[in-house]
């Protein structure tokens, strides 16, 4: 695994096989960068990533110059390497949470302009993520939410869905929140 671009290009990260992971791949992490850097000037922007796992997606969001990153995983070996990783490259920007996602966006109060979320695909209520983004108004005006998931799941009926792009096994819905 990589960091793909910014101040950490080529980066090279090596996560424990014994994590609960499944690490987006380098190219569909390539081409969703490439899709947000059309929309989205990094600097400054604050970023969200959920189920952040190895924390392959918050080092990439650092990288490129997000002024605030956080992190969140429940699982403690998760969160352990993400913070070990973090001081080591010294990414002040990022902070980290242990903590089920599904509560932490049911009680945060503060908006992100990216969310990022890759859960387990087989999980339950994917399609929840992005009810409860929006309905908690987490996302700021103009604000980005991609949700990667497998194949089998549609979410283009979904409140402010933008687009579908697939990348091998990978898919991302995006969601935008229009500024007014």
């Amino acid at each position: 695994m990589r960091i793909i671009s910014g101040r950490y290009k080529r980066r090279i990260i090596s996560p424990p096989k014994n994590l609960p992971v499944r690490p987006t791949t380098d190219m569909a992490k390539e081409s969703l960068f490439n899709i947000l850097g059309n929309h989205i000037d990094f600097s400054d922007k604050t970023a969200l990533d959920l189920f952040a796992g190895t924390g392959n997606i918050s080092y990439e969001f650092v990288s490129r110059g997000c002024g605030s990153v956080t992190s969140v995983d429940e699982d403690f070996g998760c969160i352990k390497f993400i913070n070990k990783t973090a001081q080591k490259l010294e990414m002040k920007e990022l902070q980290i949470v242990k903590q089920d996602v599904f509560r932490f966006l049911s009680n945060s109060k503060r908006k992100y302009d990216i969310i990022f979320a890759d859960p387990p695909y087989k999980l339950d209520n994917i399609e929840s993520i992005s009810k409860l983004v929006l309905d908690n108004n987490l996302l700021n005006p103009d604000g980005w939410l991609i949700l990667e998931h497998s194949r089998d799941l549609d979410l283009s009926a979904s409140k402010n869905f933008y687009e579908h792009r697939k990348y091998g096994k990978v898919n991302f819905s995006f969601f935008h929140i229009r500024s007014v």
